[in-house]
Formats: structure tokens, sequence, C-alpha cells
């Protein structure tokens, strides 16, 4: 069969691992030959050039990877598929589709793999006849459920194979796959061929311990892929230009002694690459915390979930944290500036009002992590917290993701609030932006951190805004607070335009012209031994001039070293 397999990417830096995984799959597995083409494309791109890419090579099968950032594409791509192949098979897989197959079934889809496809593609491909001609009407045509093949030495029918799921003689929705499970790479040639310097990704287990009401990967316990197996893994990724590899575990240490093991060959590689990993920080050891004080910096990024410092909440979703050994781990990891920390809370859990998720963000925004992600909560297919959200009260969009609208404890109006504050946050601090700033406003006048930044959501309008009108809004909301000395707010200013961007788009309210500046320049190419440009210096109040070095930028925050 001639066969495509679509991957729809959030980003354009992003790349798939779903379908490199059943590309690999039907290699190793299946008993016929398939012509098999992977189409990555990304949800910027208009639906019908991606059905273009899709349809060109007239493929007798679809294969595409659903997730909550593309599901909302897909009604109109499918739409589009059957336009113009109108015989085309088409099975969907992943999260998406995998907990919601009656939709995605009555929606156009032949069938829905639930769960992971990497055998079960192959053995339901293996069952497909092609000589069987299709049927016209708006009845899709089933594979002979009688016909069997053999496959991972098996003989296999489709009501045999578990996960698949399709109509024929009524409705048939499997349960997810049972299969033992034997590890695939999804790593071939023509992965790193495709790949062309991209974020790449890698799985060193599936699964999670944890069983968290809002997510869909815990409850099945964990498996670990083979140590050796993840370090050549490892080294075949840092060959293809990629300069950051994530691991997609989703609590990468959950086995602290083999996360120490992968976290000692990384360090100790003698790379570039910066290699990012999701983890719980309350799970680590000191054995641990002595080792990644000792990584060069840049090397490794962490993203911490917290979600939240509320323990009832907490306990609302079965999220199991030591919140003060988290805290305590994660100032621990800071105080060597060489790891880039990311954490993250989520807005909308049971029982945590406004106020109290104000508490939470403060007490997470102290920590003074390089990133404070403020997301808000999605009630996804197959999440228990959907399931109980008619019985908790709370109501969310019907579309793709799934956003919370309100709830018994947080209101529509609380959630513009928190909105407002998410944009503040999202465009000044977790950019890297105006952090001398952030600073010394937060430490005069008087505002809390959530209140500041949810009036600053208010006042400066960042949609599409260029960074020169921006940094006026911030500018001007900023010297209207209470302590504020507007001199020193234009120092933090210039210095943190400097170290943003070398100065460059400084807006002109902050440009310092004549000779003071050129002295600046002067200086500056007399300290540094080489000659500047010339936006890369500026004068502060006082007459004292202050640039920036645009050839030492600090690979943990990204900021250029400045000198005043």
């Amino acid at each position: 069969m001639k066969i495509t397999l679509l991957a729809i990417n959030a980003k354009y830096v992003h790349s798939s691992l779903a379908v490199w995984y059943l590309a690999n799959g039907l290699a190793k597995y299946s008993g016929q030959c398939h012509d098999v083409n992977i189409v990555e494309a990304t949800i910027n791109q208009d639906t019908n050039d991606i059905a273009g890419l899709v349809t060109c090579g007239k493929p007798d099968l679809v294969g595409i990877s659903t997730y909550i950032w593309n599901a909302g594409k897909l009604p109109g791509l499918i739409s589009g598929l059957r336009r113009h192949l109108p015989d085309v098979l088409i099975v969907l897989g992943g999260p998406e589709a995998s907990h919601n197959a009656k939709y995605w079934l009555a929606g156009g889809a032949d069938y829905v793999i639930r769960g992971e496809g990497e055998h079960v593609f192959p053995a339901f491909l293996d069952l497909l006849d092609e000589s069987n001609p299709v049927h016209q009407s708006n009845e899709r045509f089933q594979a002979d459920a009688s016909e069997p093949c053999r496959s991972l030495g098996k003989t296999w029918t489709l009501n045999d194979i578990s996960g698949l799921c399709f109509y024929k003689d009524g409705e048939r929705i499997s349960p997810q796959v049972k299969l033992p499970y034997e590890y695939i790479s999804p790593y071939s040639r023509e992965y790193f061929q495709a790949l062309g310097g991209r974020i790449t990704y890698i799985e060193a287990s599936r699964g999670c311990p944890f069983s968290c009401a809002f997510c869909l990967s815990g409850g099945s316990g964990v498996r670990f892929f083979p140590l050796e197996t993840v370090k050549e893994q490892i080294n075949k990724l840092l060959g293809s230009c990629t300069k950051t590899i994530k691991f997609v575990d989703r609590t990468f240490n959950c086995n602290p002694e083999r996360a120490y093991k992968i976290f000692e060959y990384v360090i100790n590689l003698n790379t570039e690459c910066c290699f990012h990993f999701e983890a719980a920080a309350d799970l680590f050891n000191e054995e641990t915390l002595s080792l990644l004080s000792t990584s060069p910096p840049g090397r490794i990024q962490l993203e911490i979930g917290l979600q939240s410092f509320h323990k009832p909440s907490l306990d609302a979703v079965s999220r199991k944290t030591n919140l003060e050994k988290a805290e305590e781990n994660i100032r621990k990891l800071l105080s060597h500036q060489n790891i880039h920390i990311h954490i993250d809370l989520i807005a909308g859990l049971p029982y945590e009002t406004l106020p109290v998720f104000q508490d939470s963000f403060n007490r997470a925004f102290a920590l003074e992590a390089h990133t404070l992600q403020l997301g808000f909560l999605k009630l996804i297919h197959g999440s228990k917290l959907r399931e109980q959200a008619n019985t908790l009260g709370i109501t969310y969009s019907k579309e793709p993701p799934y956003e919370i609208i309100s709830s018994p404890w947080l209101g529509e109006k609380d959630l513009e609030i928190l909105k407002f504050a998410e944009n503040a946050l999202q465009h000044t601090y977790n950019k890297g932006w105006f952090l001398s700033v952030l600073r010394y406003v937060l430490s005069v006048s008087g505002l809390t951190p959530f209140v500041f930044f949810y009036r600053l959501g208010k006042a400066a309008l960042s949609q599409a805004t260029p960074l020169e009108k921006y940094a006026r809004q911030v500018y001007d909301y900023c010297s209207g607070l209470q302590n504020i000395d507007k001199n020193k707010l234009s120092d933090c200013m210039i210095c943190d335009f400097l170290r943003m961007t070398k100065g460059k788009n400084m807006p002109g309210f902050l440009k310092s012209r004549g000779e003071k500046r050129k002295q600046a320049v002067r200086m500056a190419n007399k300290q540094l031994g080489r000659v500047i440009d010339y936006d890369e210096a500026a004068v502060l109040s006082s007459g004292k001039g202050a640039y920036a070095d645009s050839l030492s930028r600090d690979p943990v925050t990204g900021l250029y070293k400045l000198y005043w």
C-alpha cells in the first residue's frame, strides 16, 4: 500500500516522534512491503495546503497523529482529503483520537488506533486486502474481519486487535492496547534527513508512576527503555545538528538512580547541545543535586511542574508533591546558575480561588526560576477530571484545547484577571525581557508580583505590538507606580535592552546621542579590544556609559554580558 503518515506540529522548530515510530514499526513487523511517506506540517499552515501535501502522492491510506493542539484542524483536513481522494482510508491515532474514538469515527475517520501503535498498525495493515474494491457509498471499506494474518508470531483478525476501533456490523470501540511491548527505535536515515536542525525528542521511558486527574500519562506504570539504547540514541541525535534534545518522559527522575546515570552521561559529553527534562523537584536526592551542580552552563534545562501550592487542590487531583522539599531543591538547583529552570502552575484546579491562586503565584515567583509558566486547566478527553467536571461544576470549552471557562472557585471575571497576568508574565519575565525593571519596581512599589503583572497586562497590550512600542507601555505603567525614580527606571530599561538585544530596537525615548555616547563606544572598543556596533552602547542618567558584549551570551539566560 501507499501510506502517508501525517504529523501536524505546533511549531516549525518542533519535530514528531510518533509518525517515525509507526514507520519503523511497519518496516520491522509488517508482513508486506509498504511505500511509506512522512509529512510533517504545522498548525500555522493552511488546511488546504496540508491536504495538498498529503494527497499529492495519492496514498491508499493516511495515518494522522492527533493532539489537542492540532485537533481543531482535523475536521476540515479530513473533508479536504475526502474531496481529493474519495477512496482513501483515514486512520487516526494519538491521545486526542484515542480517548474520543466515537467522535472521530463519526466525523470521517475509517479507523482509530487507541494507545501505542507500533505493533498494532503493522498487524492492522497486514489484514487489509488491497484487491477488495472500495465501496462508493457512505459505508467505508472494511477488511474482512475473518481474514487472518500473522504479526509478532500471532494470528490476527480485526476483532482481535486490541486498540483498533471501527464501524462494522455495529460499533466497535476497543480498549487500549494491551500488548507485550518490544522497543522500536523511531530513528532512521530518513528521520535524520528530514530533521533539518529542528528540536528533536527522545524517550527513555513511557508512562508515569503518578495518576494526576488532569493528565493522561499516569496509572499504567512506567516502562524503562534499555539504558545503553538511550545512550546510543543520544549519540545519534548529537550528529543531527540539532541544538536541543528534549526527553519526553513524563517524570524523568521517578527512578533517581537511573536518572542520575543519564544526567551523568549528558554532563560528560563534549557538545554544545542542550538537554531538556521534565522532572519532579521533590524527587531529587542529594547525590543527583550534587551531580547537577557540575553541569556545564546551559547543558541542562529542567521543567518542573509544581501546579499549585494549595494542598487541597493538589489532593483533589491526586497530585502528590512534597512542596517544601520541592522549593528547597529548586533553590539549590538555581543557586549554581548553570541550569535553566522552568516551573509550571495550573490555574483552575478545584478549590483554588483567585486569592488562593495569587498566593501560589507569589510563592512560585519568589523562587526566581528563569521561567514561570501560568497555564490554564484543560479538561482533555480521557482525563479523570473531565469525567468529574459536571459533578464538580466546572465548565469548559467544547473545542480543543478544552480550556476551563468557569468553576465554583473561579468565575469568568477571575479567569479574565488571570489572563491579563499571564499575558504580561509571558511577554516580559518569561522572555527574559525587562528583568532589571521588574526587579526594581517590585522592590520599591509595594505591589505583590501577581498584582503587578495583572495591572501591567491591562496597561500594556503586547499582542502583535512592536517591542519598542511595548517597552514604552511598560515604562509608562511602571513610572506611574508609587516610589518610582524615573531616572532609575530608565537606567534599568536601558540596561535591559542592552542585555536583551544588544541595544537594537531601543525606543527613542531611551536613546542617548552625541559625544557621551561616542565616548561610551570608544570605551567599549578599548576594553573589549574590538569595534562594537553603535547600538551596543548607551549612556545612563548619571552620564556613565554602558555597553553589551555581543560575543558573550549567558548560555542559561540567553542575555548578553553587560558592562557599566
